[in-house]
């Protein structure tokens, strides 16, 4: 069934623009979802989870227009990283826009954004019309979570639903997060889904993490 006619993704979405959280499957791991641009959804999120709140919270788009959701940054090589490797599990910093809430951006002001290639993490992204939050499911410093029965209960049942339905996430690795450093360079940040060589392969420099 497409996930956009699924009633369980409808019913999530709704929860979501209610300002809810809702559990939900994606490309590596199950993330703790709300509208990006709901604060005090952000703000449960946080403290259910039991983060430090200086860490800020990523966040999943599922087509280009949503990204000027976000940021109004526009560059060659920002286009040319999103044609190579979106949608799929590269996370990039990007400056945000003013007034977006503090909970998603760094303390420069940057947020880690990308374009989820999971069907059910699409859907629900496309009909909240908004970016969603991605962190991964679990209390901090526990395992995260790729199949329902893995999820924390206390999690499961302080949100408004669990989206259980497949394809459950592969786990393994979080996206990999990087930064432009310069025209064809990339700060890698975080080294997961997509290999460094991938990066490489793909004609971009690396540069170490300051």
């Amino acid at each position: 069934m497409d996930g956009e006619m699924n009633p369980k993704v409808e019913c999530a979405a709704l929860s979501l623009v209610r300002g809810e959280l809702v559990i939900y499957p994606t490309e590596t791991l199950y993330a703790l979802g709300a509208s990006a641009l709901m604060p005090r959804a952000l703000q449960r999120i946080v403290d259910l989870k039991g983060r430090d709140a200086a860490k800020p919270l990523p966040v999943i788009i599922a087509e280009m227009d949503q990204l000027r959701m976000i940021s109004a940054w526009d560059s060659p090589d920002l286009n040319r990283l999103v044609q190579a490797f979106w949608p799929g599990p590269l996370s990039i910093l990007v400056p945000a826009l003013p007034g977006l809430p503090p909970h998603i951006q760094d303390r420069r002001g940057l947020v880690a954004v990308r374009w989820t290639p999971h069907p059910v993490a699409q859907s629900l992204v496309r009909l909240c019309k908004t970016p969603l939050s991605a962190t991964s499911a679990n209390r901090s410093g526990q395992k995260p979570a790729c199949r329902p029965d893995e999820l924390n209960p206390f999690l499961t049942e302080s949100v408004a639903m669990v989206l259980d339905c497949p394809p459950f996430p592969p786990g393994g690795q979080p996206s990999s997060l990087v930064r432009i450093a310069s025209p064809h360079t990339l700060e890698v940040l975080r080294e997961g889904a997509v290999p460094m060589k991938d990066l490489v392969n793909a004609g971009w420099s690396i540069c170490s993490k300051n």
